[in-house]
């Protein structure tokens, strides 16, 4: 069930209908219905995967804060984390092995050997749950909260809809006690959320669904042979394609949320106006970034055990952030590249956005720029199927030609990408999370047809304008 689609919104709907009719209770027992139903829809193979890892990880909470010894705490965590991170490496990371297995068996000489017949099927979402169920075991034996109260409800922060197959990666002491409490019907959120999901709606299928047209067609070949400037093209489009793709799946996620009553951390802010490696990954994918930093980078030692291990940390969650998004050595050399890209950021001078606050626009705008840059080379490995495809690319990249075709692709590339490139200006300028956010305090319930009606006028454009070929959404992946 895609975001993007009409079974979707009439599914929201009819959800959020019913919804504000039950007692908070009753409401809980509706989202996780609705919920496994979500995930059903996807495969229903896989909701006894999530159902009984759900069971172990609740009484294996229970079993961390009732331990009288540490050791036994400490027992009952690494449990969990050996079931969730087992499930989540057999499921994700099994093909990747077994294929990188068997192109050295091929390369010895063993030709008979075959691992077609080992594949596994990846469950949807599971990076993302698994995440949000090691953050909760985590959390519980660092004693920074409390079990959940009851199975129902831990079930239900695991699976609720909005966030299950793409995020963002809830933290336990963030959602969990939204679900634990009763929630009421505020039109304020709903203007917000509205206007989420509706900007969400624009940024994935006006921006990235025709962005991806043009990386599509560059990279599968159709506008000629590699080039640098077929390559710009086609890492641009690239670009604003995942930044549009995914940053809508978030604000239709954290939209949907709202409208149940609930509210998302946010997701991405404006992360190509950044001014540094780690201003960008303070604002791309948000709640993935801090999640290693807190759950990895920190454990390892952070930054306390000198600048050599600093730097060892950094790489090796880069590398791990770089692993968790797939199973191909393609994410493992992109970690690579930003792990190396912010050690050698503080190798000379740390992050300096808080000094470029003070220089002229010109300065901030050239480092814009140049960090832009440097995430659309590592975005070539994101992209690329293989290492042999990036190979291809770098060896064309030598060649300047330029063809007609190229300003054609160009111009339609900017006619898309200057709508959000505008609309993140004014963000950036704003504060604000979405568009209108700081008129939506004055709604009040007599006036709750007035988002509708706006939200019903943005959906007509967004038919207009919205790319006529679908594409599905790059994170659902991962």
């Amino acid at each position: 069930m895609l975001f993007d689609k009409p079974v979707y919104i009439l599914f929201l709907a009819l959800v959020v209908a019913l919804y504000w009719r039950l007692p908070w209770r009753a409401q809980n027992v509706l989202l996780l219905a609705a919920s496994y139903f979500f995930y059903g829809w996807w495969d229903w193979r896989f909701l006894c995967l999530m159902a009984g890892s759900t069971v172990v990880d609740y009484y294996l909470a229970l079993g961390i804060s009732r331990s009288p010894t540490q050791s036994r705490r400490r027992t009952f965590m690494v449990v969990s984390l050996v079931m969730n991170f087992g499930f989540l490496g057999i499921f994700k990371y099994f093909n990747f092995f077994a294929d990188s297995f068997g192109a050295l068996a091929h390369g010895l000489g063993f030709t008979d050997v075959s691992v077609a017949v080992l594949r596994v099927i990846l469950p949807p979402g599971i990076s993302f749950y698994t995440f949000q169920a090691v953050a909760y075991i985590v959390d519980i034996y660092r004693g920074k909260m409390v079990p959940a109260r009851s199975l129902l409800d831990y079930a239900l922060f695991i699976s609720l809809f909005p966030h299950l197959i793409a995020g963002p990666i809830q933290r336990p002491t963030h959602l969990l006690p939204q679900v634990e409490s009763p929630r009421r019907l505020d039109s304020t959120r709903v203007f917000g959320g509205l206007m989420l999901i509706v900007t969400g709606l624009f940024r994935k299928l006006v921006v990235a669904d025709n962005c991806a047209l043009i990386a599509n067609g560059v990279f599968r070949g159709d506008l000629g042979p590699p080039t640098l400037p077929l390559l710009l093209i086609g890492l641009y489009a690239f670009a604003w394609q995942i930044y549009g793709d995914f940053s809508g799946y978030s604000d239709i996620a954290r939209g949907s949320a709202q409208l149940l009553g609930f509210h998302f951390m946010l997701n991405f802010r404006q992360p190509y106006l950044a001014t540094s490696l780690q201003d960008f990954w303070r604002r791309w994918h948000i709640s993935l970034s801090t999640w290693l930093r807190d759950y990895l980078y920190i454990p390892l030692g952070g930054s306390r055990r000198g600048e050599r291990r600093t730097y060892l940390n950094l790489m090796l969650t880069m590398l791990l952030g770089g692993l968790w998004h797939g199973a191909n050595w393609t994410f493992v050399v992109w970690g690579g590249i930003h792990g190396s890209g912010l050690a050698g950021e503080r190798w000379f001078g740390g992050d300096r956005e808080a000094s470029t606050r003070g220089r002229s626009p010109m300065g901030r705008w050239a480092r814009r720029v140049l960090v832009f840059h440097f995430v659309c080379f590592a975005w070539l490995f994101f992209r690329a199927s293989s290492l042999s495809d990036v190979v291809h690319w770098l060896a064309g990249a030598r060649t300047l030609a330029w063809s007609a075709d190229y300003a054609g692709a160009a111009q339609f590339l900017t006619l898309f990408v200057l709508p959000l490139f505008l609309l993140d200006l004014r963000l950036e300028r704003s504060g604000e999370e979405y568009p209108f956010e700081s008129v939506s305090g004055s709604l009040t319930a007599t006036s709750y047809w007035r988002p509708v009606t706006l939200a019903a006028c943005g959906l007509v454009l967004l038919a207009l304008f919205a790319a006529s070929q679908p594409n599905a959404f790059i994170y659902f992946r991962f």
